[in-house]
């Protein structure tokens, strides 16, 4: 399978969860026969206005073609983000549903 997604992490400053969602992101692009995703642009969000007009629920906040695919009711914040995974709350989405994200 080849896919063909524009895949964009939104982190505020210093987020201990940027490493993880990029790692998971790359390994489930990788595991749906994506070539080598070498980078994922991530945009810094800084100010609560920007996390209005960008859609930020949370740092990290993965979009996938310009759309959150783990929505939230709660709008936008200038927080850490926490993710109901299969083992509980993480700080990303699991690789299992990032694939899922991306096969669609």
């Amino acid at each position: 399978m080849s896919i063909s997604r524009d895949i964009t992490i939104m982190v505020l400053d210093d987020c201990p969860n940027r490493d993880l969602a990029l790692d998971r992101v790359n390994h489930a692009a990788r595991n749906l026969g994506a070539s080598v995703i070498i980078e994922v642009p991530q945009v810094q969000v800084l100010s609560s206005n920007d996390a209005a007009v960008a859609g930020f629920h949370g740092s990290p906040t993965i979009l996938v073609d310009g759309t959150d695919p783990f929505p939230v009711a709660d709008g936008t914040t200038v927080a850490c983000r926490l993710y109901a995974t299969e083992r509980g709350l993480e700080g990303a989405p699991s690789v299992r549903q990032l694939e899922e994200v991306l096969r669609r």
